[in-house]
C-alpha cells in the first residue's frame, strides 16, 4: 500500500501476523490489508502531529537475533527523546557493538514505526538515516524529529 507523506511517498507491506514493512521506496510485492490500513491511518496522524505512538502490530521475521534486539530497543525509545548509538549497544548488553547497531538500524524493515530515527550519535549530532528518491536521509531523520518536538540546537 503507498501512502503519500510531507517528504514523498512510503510503501506498506503486511502479512497475517502485522506490518512487516515500511519503506521509503517502492516494495514489489506489497499488499493492502487491515494492518496496512491501520499503519496508514496512524503514520497520517503521526505526521499531522496527532499521534504519538503506534498500536499496528508488527510482523518482524527477518534480521538476526541481533538486529531484532536491536529493533526492541529501539522501540522502547520515547517520542521526543533520543538516544545514542552506544546507548542502544549498553541497552541490548552489547557496550562495544557501536558500529553494529548502526548497521542494524539501516537494516531496519519498518522506520518511523520502530523509530530508529530517534539514535543519533554520541556527539548529539545527527548521522546516517535512510534516503528516499525524492529527500536525503538526513533531511527525512531532521523532520521526524521536528515533528516530534526534538530540540534540533542540541543536536
Amino acid at each position: 500500500m503507498k501512502i503519500n507523506v510531507p517528504f514523498g511517498s512510503i510503501w506498506l507491506d503486511a502479512d497475517d501476523e502485522g506490518l512487516s514493512a515500511v519503506s521509503f521506496f517502492e516494495l514489489a510485492n506489497h499488499k493492502t490489508n487491515p494492518f496496512t490500513e491501520l499503519a496508514a491511518k496512524e503514520l497520517t496522524e503521526y505526521f499531522a502531529g496527532q499521534r504519538t505512538y503506534f498500536t499496528v502490530p508488527l510482523s518482524v521475521n527477518r534480521g538476526t537475533q541481533f538486529q531484532r534486539q536491536v529493533w526492541r530497543a529501539l522501540s522502547q525509545i520515547p517520542f521526543g527523546e533520543t538516544r545514542s548509538y552506544l546507548e542502544i549497544a549498553q541497552a541490548v548488553d552489547s557496550p562495544k557493538a557501536v558500529r553494529a547497531i548502526g548497521q542494524a538500524n539501516s537494516k531496519n524493515p519498518i522506520p518511523i514505526i520502530v523509530p530508529c530515527h530517534r539514535v543519533i550519535g554520541k556527539n548529539g549530532k545527527l548521522t546516517g538515516y535512510l534516503g528516499s528518491s525524492e529527500h536525503d536521509g538526513l533531511s527525512i531523520k531532521k523532520f521526524l524529529l521536528q515533528i516530534e518536538n526534538v530540540p534540533l540546537d542540541k543536536i
